[in-house]
């Protein structure tokens, strides 16, 4: 039995010298790299660093629930208003909160430079199903201001999220989803050398 397992361990690290291996490992390594182009051509277009998000909690409910994706963009040609739904970050906060503005004001301020005027803009935000607004979440800040926006929602995909929620979230998820996808490798791969 012990032998029989070590001849097929040898059969299988024969197999990774493969060229179909290689072939296989190249194939992977070019998808991933379109993907990459793809998700960087996003970033670039949308204006966003974070162009696709996960509703990861409930604040914003009944409008967006846990597990939608939201699409957005971050143009800046045209001005926050009020209702407008934004995503922002602020301090060492590495995943943007997406909430709702409710106050906006804009301070014109006279540029000695010569350049006219130039504009400052405060903003308050806060989660639909929250009770009080997200001064609490800025860091001791009243306000926002427009450099704090990294985004602005532009489109809704319910549900889709679901799977990096469960998948980051349970660690034994990943586990499973890893287990299975080598089972099915090691199964395809007897399957096409024609071994049990």
């Amino acid at each position: 039995m012990f032998y029989k397992l070590m001849a097929w361990v040898r059969d299988q690290i024969d197999g990774v010298k493969s060229i179909k291996m290689r072939q296989l490992m190249i194939e992977v390594v070019g998808i991933a790299m379109v993907v990459m182009m793809l998700w960087k051509a996003l970033i670039w277009y949308t204006d966003c660093e974070f162009p696709m998000n996960v509703v990861l909690s409930g604040s914003m409910e009944p409008g967006f629930k846990r597990g939608d994706i939201l699409l957005s963009n971050n143009r800046k040609d045209n001005p926050i208003r009020v209702g407008e739904i934004v995503l922002y970050k602020i301090g060492n906060h590495k995943i943007p909160i997406v909430h709702r503005v409710i106050e906006v004001h804009n301070k014109r301020i006279e540029d000695t430079g010569g350049r006219g005027y130039e504009g400052v803009v405060k903003i308050l935000t806060k989660g639909d199903n929250n009770q009080v607004d997200d001064r609490g979440l800025y860091g001791g800040q009243h306000w926002l201001q427009r450099h704090h926006i990294i985004g602005r929602v532009q489109l809704l995909v319910p549900y889709i999220g679901w799977f990096p929620i469960i998948f980051f979230e349970y660690p034994m998820m990943r586990c499973l989803f890893l287990v299975v996808f080598i089972v099915l490798y090691l199964k395809s791969f007897i399957n096409e050398n024609g071994k049990v």
